[in-house]
This record gives C-alpha cells, structure tokens and sequence, in this order.
C-alpha cells in the first residue's frame, strides 16, 4: 500500500479533523500507533500543521465517512492510472549533514589512493556527494587545504559498501568493454 506524502503532518489533520481510531490513522500514515498517540496528546510533531489529505487528493470525504463508521475498515488512497503509471523517480542526491561535510576530502582522498585507476572523478564525487573539480584538485594536490589523512567513506556516512562495490564493478565493465573494442579494432586492422 502507498503512504500519504508527509504522514505526520497528514495524520495530525485526521486526529483534529476526524473520528477515525488511533489505528486507522497509524495504519493509513505509515506509523505506529503509538507515534499517533502521542501526535493526539501534542508530545510528539509540536508545532507542526496539518495537511489535509481532501484538499491533496488523497482521500475522499466518503472514504473517511465509511471508515468512521466501521472501525475495522482501512482508508485507502485515491488511486490514479496517470500517477502509477509513472516511472519511478529518480534518486535525488543526498543531503549530507555539517558535522559530515568537512569528512568529505579524507574520504575523496581514501577513494583516490585504494582506487586510483578503477574509479573516474565524476564516480568518486558520486559516492562523496561532493563535486568533479573538488575531486580533481583534491587529485591533483591543488585542493585549498592540505588533506593528509584520509578516511573511509563507508566509515563516515557517506557511501555504503554496496555504493562503492556498484561503482567498481560499473568501473570494471567499463574497461572490460574498451579493451574488447580495441582488441576488435586490432583483429580488423591486421587481417
């Protein structure tokens, strides 16, 4: 089943607005009960507002109605072809926190000295969330700060193992198909 966009603030609007049981709302957002509970009490989302799932398409006032009504029943989303024929999204890049962006030159430096003929610039600034040109200088020694230590970014937070592991192996197929190209290229040249 899909989740509302923004649950708490979805299932704040149900608590105020409706009648429907803590479970109802806590199965529909995608939370636990107890979560709803202490939304409903205000200890939990303080200050947060609610957002009404009518006016956004996601419910019906009849949907809410039978569900008020039968505390067994479960709210289900509005469903659209267009939206589910959509493809999926892509993965926006990643926001990293402050306390993690100044470990991002040790851990470019880290990727740079384990790999530096495997990974390009563009794929190790990929896994740091950091830029091209800062992985050039960084590279080139011509970084604004003298980066001396180097540290892993699955270690820090930046990247997982599997992250890393996909880029190699992209990096790998990558190679394997430019040397079977130029081998190709030297058969047709000699016969």
């Amino acid at each position: 089943m899909k989740l509302p966009l923004m649950p708490k603030a979805t299932a704040i609007w149900l608590i105020d607005n409706t009648a429907l049981s803590f479970e109802q709302i806590s199965e529909f957002c995608g939370l636990h009960e107890l979560e709803v509970q202490g939304i409903a009490d205000g200890e939990v989302a303080v200050g947060m507002r609610g957002y009404d799932p009518i006016d956004n398409k996601q419910l019906t006032k009849e949907e809410i109605s039978r569900c008020e009504n039968d505390t067994s029943a479960r709210l289900q989303l509005i469903s659209s072809e267009v939206i589910d024929s959509l493809p999926p999204r892509k993965k926006d890049s990643k926001y990293t926190p402050l306390s993690l962006r100044q470990e991002k030159p040790y851990a470019i430096l880290w990727l740079i000295k384990r790999y530096p003929d495997e990974l390009t610039s563009s794929q190790i600034a990929k896994l740091t969330g950091s830029t091209k040109n800062t992985v050039d200088a960084i590279r080139n020694g011509t970084f604004r700060e003298a980066v001396l230590e180097a540290k892993s970014p699955m270690d820090t937070g930046l990247c997982t193992y599997q992250d890393l592991e996909k880029a190699l192996n992209r990096a790998k197929n990558k190679r394997d198909r430019e040397e079977k190209k130029a081998k190709s290229l030297i058969e047709e040249n000699t016969n």
